[in-house]
């Protein structure tokens, strides 16, 4: 299993962890406003906070999860795109002055 594929699963189980508790919520609520606990107002203000909080947490879930990974990347000693990109341009300025030197020898 790739990262990418462990990262997104994980992020999905969130979604629908944020979906199902939303769900369930809705329904309390419904069920207090059909009771008479609280005025329908009321849910809708405590379910639309509820539903800020969980994106907020949902959120921050995801940036943990991408520094945990780039933390237990770099431990591995895997290097970052900017570090793969560094070398690939010492290796293509390598490879330009071989070609002058090889150039200049056979003229």
């Amino acid at each position: 299993m790739s990262n990418d594929n462990w990262v997104q699963q994980l992020l999905t189980m969130g979604i629908g962890t944020t979906s199902f508790v939303a769900e369930k919520m809705k329904e309390v609520s419904d069920q207090f406003v059909q009771e008479g606990r609280i005025d329908p107002e009321q849910a809708r203000a405590i379910f639309d906070e509820l539903m800020i909080k969980l994106r907020t947490d949902q959120g921050q879930l995801q940036e943990q999860v991408e520094r945990q990974m780039r933390n237990a990347l770099r431990d591995l000693g895997v290097p970052r795109q900017t570090e793969m990109d560094e070398m690939r341009g010492r290796i293509d300025r390598l490879e330009h002055q071989v070609r002058d030197l090889e150039n200049r020898l056979w003229r």
